[in-house]
């Protein structure tokens, strides 16, 4: 009653489904509201479709993924017909086979890729009733699979009391008063006065159900004092509660151990039957309809009945029916076993302590971290011993970082004390979310505790890391001592091989060397890898590329992490993808890059890493600077900027005013150009930041030149070679040979043909475009207009097949003013990231099965995706498609 509005919103989405327009949406509200009632409807508008339903309930919380296996039971014999390793995700996650832990993201992509399947003889509708109740490794694999639904016959509708869920929203508030007057009249039989439905209207801000149950005791509420208000919420509870009096003894007693029990029938005899009490007596409560009795589930009319009967139980009797509900239960269902028995238990049980120990190892195989952190914490506080005590916190926090849930993960380690393994998750959980600053201290502490030379070395290698982030040199360089002095005494190969790998970088950060320390690292990492266990740390194997820059290093390191990428865990692909971007980014496949850059911010905000979010959006500014695209590049760095000030995230600061710097170049505006070179100058001197590849002085020459300040451009051109000399490294050389050309009164071909010798040991194609239109330029100047056109054709060829606009502009007029007829190439239709991601997989030979699954969307998506590529490149098969890529 009076739902119009929402009605038609449901009628929308569900008739969008059916022409295969996927979408989801969450009904929120207060208790009572209606929700519930929105989802019935929803249900009637499905008819034809598969209808997957489940409900989430309050005993049912700690048991991981039972949510999600009430929504694909029906589904379930198409789990062979999803990709291998998602069937093998979802399938340890449901308990259906054994197997090793799995990532929690890869269950989401599995469910989306399963709903997909089923999707495909009719649409479905999922509904989801009390989400706020259902265990939360179901909620987040169902709301991953959610928020992809786009070009699929799939509908998912939720009702939650959360204000906030992790879906689109449709907000119920109460009824208006004329709906109000409707409802209490034909729902409670009280013909009840227009003053007194308009005084329960106001009490109850419309609430149907909060109407319902105080119009059924009017008479309580006919001659109070209109100045006092009506305690709505306690008079709910406590109407629940009375109706639960009025029944019999047999009936109460029975009605309570449902409360405990749960859903299922049988469970609730069981218990029955220990306790002596009847169940027959529930149809007492039957027959007052609080609770509903079918097909073996008892269900109560409303989640507040049931708890207004649970918190009328006197704490001793609520204990006792937990424990003869774990009997029940029995050893068969392990888990549900282990969580009453703990409800059960009032002081310190250490073998009740030890079921929860083996309840969170199981969840935490099935990647339900969320479970598993309850689980572990109520262990730490059954056990009766300190140690252990503090090493279940510690596990407590483990799962909840992998859970998400951050500031509970903080709150246990606090209590956890200062073992070695809390600072460093301290450390790691920092590094991703908070202070990088301590992150940098909490690794470091947690290395000067450890006892061992190969753990010590690891844990300093990711204080290293993120001294990189904050473009702390300095103590960088400090960690590189300890480090080289414990390499001696290290036993592993991935030890040495962090070891040297980290070292290096804090050499190179302060250009004191490193580089043959890197070398070193890159040919230990690829002989023996990252481990399996150790998947947070695979970003190491593209540092090593990205810091030195050549053609020749590592191209095994490459190859190792295109084959980690297609398994690694989602949590952990953010970091691993943006240094995939960012080497990417350096060479010539700018179109993989802006990709890949998308795709780890995409899943950055995801999982709420806002380090890697951070440098992401600062690496798209660059990348859109060079592109020549203002406005996108101004929106990345207003958006990374806030980030790194906020954690000092130094580096991120250092490429977005890098950024800033590179598109004035580019449109040509010299003097707002040197404002911000100026500025991240000053940066990097206060930072105390000398390695020569974060300098921009190769570009503040530029401008400087172009501003007529030659003499200052002299100064900072000498200052800058010297620094890439002491390097000693290609990249850094070519840029010093460049504007070392471009300054010179004579002999500048030396330089430039330099230059270009530097940059044939690269992957850097924009570096080498730059340095030909410079030469080309300084050649036309000498009136040497011949020569100069190899140069400047070249350098147009590049920028054009770059898509980098701007530079391709200067190129053109340098070009024309030799004399020469330009013939421009058009630049076509500009796709989107996503398209771009998903035409490129494609273009290798990939399956539309593979990239969906390769990008955790559905096959229906990629589609999609498809389809607007074709429109907007003009062509018609997958074979055009890699011929029409830039």
């Amino acid at each position: 009653m009076g739902r119009e509005s929402e009605r038609r919103q449901v009628e929308r989405l569900v008739a969008s489904a059916r022409l295969g327009h996927g979408g989801a949406l969450a009904v929120t509200g207060e208790p009572g509201v209606g929700k519930t009632a929105l989802l019935r409807f929803a249900a009637g508008c499905a008819t034809g479709m598969h209808v997957l339903r489940a409900a989430g309930s309050e005993p049912e919380r700690e048991i991981p993924f039972g949510a999600l296996h009430q929504v694909l039971r029906p589904a379930l014999d198409r789990l062979d017909e999803i990709p291998g390793p998602q069937a093998q995700a979802l399938s340890v996650a449901l308990a259906l086979r054994s197997g090793p832990a799995v990532d929690r993201f890869a269950v989401g992509a599995a469910t989306l890729s399963l709903l997909c399947r089923f999707a495909e003889d009719r649409p479905v509708a999922v509904l989801l009733d009390d989400l706020h109740l259902v265990d939360r490794p179901s909620a987040d694999a169902l709301a991953f699979a959610a928020r992809r639904l786009a070009a699929d016959p799939i509908v998912l509708l939720a009702t939650t009391r959360s204000p906030d869920p992790p879906l689109p929203t449709l907000p119920l508030a109460g009824i208006d008063l004329a709906a109000a007057g409707e409802l209490v009249s034909s729902r409670s039989g009280v013909a009840a006065s227009p003053d007194l439905i308009a005084r329960l209207h106001r009490a109850t801000a419309g609430n149907p159900l909060a109407l319902i149950e105080l119009a059924a005791g009017a008479h309580r509420w006919a001659h109070a004092s209109p100045e006092a208000p009506l305690p709505v919420s306690a008079a709910l509870a406590t109407e629940f509660a009375a109706q639960a009096r009025s029944l019999g003894e047999a009936g109460r007693a029975a009605l309570t151990v449902a409360a405990v029990a749960g859903n299922d029938l049988r469970i609730v005899a069981g218990a029955c039957r220990l306790l002596g009490v009847s169940v027959e007596a529930l149809t007492e409560a039957e027959n007052a309809k609080l609770v509903e009795i079918a097909d073996g589930h008892v269900e109560f009319r409303h989640p507040l009945i049931r708890a207004a009967v649970y918190g009328d139980a006197a704490p001793q009797h609520r204990r006792s029916i937990h424990r003869a509900v774990a009997e029940a239960l029995g050893p068969h269902d392990a888990d549900r076993h282990a969580w009453h028995l703990a409800e059960a238990t009032l002081g310190p049980d250490a073998q009740v302590a030890d079921l929860l120990v083996q309840a969170a190892t199981r969840a935490h195989e099935r990647s339900a971290h969320d479970v598993a952190a309850a689980a572990y914490e109520r262990a730490a506080r059954l056990s009766p011993d300190v140690s252990r005590h503090s090493s279940l916190c510690l596990a407590a926090a483990e799962s909840a970082w992998l859970a998400g849930t951050t500031a509970r993960a903080v709150t246990l380690l606090d209590e956890a004390g200062d073992l070695t393994r809390a600072l460093e998750l301290r450390g790691a959980i920092a590094a991703r979310t908070g202070s990088l600053t301590e992150a940098r201290d909490l690794c470091r502490t947690a290395a000067h505790r450890s006892g061992d030379a190969d753990e010590r070395v690891v844990h300093l290698a990711d204080a290293v890391h993120a001294c990189f982030y904050l473009g702390d040199a300095m103590t960088g360089l400090e960690l590189a001592h300890e480090i080289e002095e414990l390499l001696e005494r290290v036993t592993t190969p991935r030890s040495r091989g962090l070891g040297q790998m980290a070292a290096g970088v804090a050499r190179i950060l302060a250009n004191r060397g490193g580089a043959d320390q890197i070398r070193s690292a890159a040919e230990q990492l690829a002989a023996s890898g990252v481990p399996r266990d150790d998947r947070r740390r695979l970003s190491w194997l593209m540092i090593g590329p990205l810091f030195l820059r050549d053609a020749e290093s590592g191209a095994e390191l490459r190859r190792m992490v295109g084959e980690a990428r297609a398994d690694a865990a989602v949590g952990t692909l953010p970091s691993l993808l943006f240094h995939v971007a960012r080497d990417e980014a350096t060479t010539n496949q700018w179109v993989r890059a802006e990709a890949t850059y998308d795709e780890a911010a995409r899943l950055a905000r995801e999982t709420g890493q806002e380090t890697d979010l951070a440098m992401c959006l600062a690496g798209l500014a660059w990348l859109r600077a060079r592109l020549g695209d203002e406005a996108q590049c101004r929106a990345f760095v207003a958006e990374a900027l806030p980030i790194c000030r906020a954690r000092d995230i130094h580096i991120g600061r250092v490429w977005s005013l890098f950024a800033l710097g590179e598109l004035e170049l580019g449109l040509g505006n010299a003097t707002n150009a040197l404002t911000h070179l100026e500025e991240l100058a000053a940066l990097l001197d206060g930072l105390r930041l000398t390695d020569p590849d974060l300098s921009p002085a190769p570009e503040l020459a530029d401008a400087l030149v172009r501003l007529g300040r030659r003499d200052e451009a002299v100064v900072v051109a000498r200052r800058y070679r010297a620094e890439a000399a002491t390097k000693g490294q290609p990249w850094a050389m070519g840029r010093a040979e460049r504007i070392t050309g471009m300054l010179s009164q004579d002999g500048f071909d030396t330089h430039f043909e330099a230059s270009l010798a530097f940059h044939h040991r690269t992957l850097d194609d924009f570096e080498t475009a730059r340095t030909r239109l410079a030469y080309g330029a300084r050649l036309r100047r000498a009136r040497r207009r011949v020569d100069a056109r190899p140069h400047l054709h070249a350098a147009l060829e590049t920028f054009e097949n770059l898509r980098a606009a701007r530079w391709a502009d200067l190129a053109a007029v340098e070009l024309g003013a030799t004399g020469e007829m330009i013939k421009r190439r058009a630049q076509g239709e500009t796709l989107t990231p996503q398209e771009l991601q998903v035409s490129l997989l494609l273009a290798e030979g990939k399956t539309t099965r593979e990239v969906a699954a390769a990008l955790f969307l559905s096959p229906k998506t990629i589609e999609y995706h498809l389809r607007k590529v074709y429109t907007k490149l003009g062509i018609r098969s997958r074979a055009e498609l890699a011929g029409r890529l830039p």
